[in-house]
């Protein structure tokens, strides 16, 4: 126990605080486990608002907050079958095809021996 005054009233005030602490914690982890149960609009809608109150206290930080909230988008919206859900967008197809022109190209430069000369700067 604190003998000091101004150690008293600390020790008052972190009680005060980890109790508040622990009540944003559990409304927040209750209504994520609640819109992970039932993906309605609504729970969805509240567990973000617990969520950012959370880290708007910094229960949570903003990046685990952001991380909570996008989970829980995809798993609101998880309509998709497990095999569309692991296939690669389009896009990435395209970017990963354009990387294997571009790297067999370096190769077929590098096997010519043609080297690439930088331009001289005279001052």
């Amino acid at each position: 126990m604190p003998i000091l005054k101004h150690a008293k009233k600390k020790l008052k005030q972190d009680k005060k605080r980890t109790i508040k602490n622990k009540k944003i914690k559990e409304t927040y982890k209750s209504l994520v486990k609640k819109a992970k149960e039932k993906s309605s609009k609504e729970t969805v809608s509240s567990a973000f608002s617990a969520i950012d109150k959370a880290a708007k206290k910094n229960i949570l930080s903003k990046n685990k907050a952001a991380h909570l909230k996008s989970a829980l988008t995809k798993h609101a919206s998880g309509d998709k079958t497990p095999s569309e859900a692991s296939a690669k967008p389009k896009s990435q197809t395209k970017i990963a095809e354009k990387a294997k022109k571009t790297a067999t190209a370096a190769k077929a430069s590098k096997s010519s021996g043609a080297k690439k000369t930088k331009p001289s700067s005279k001052k």
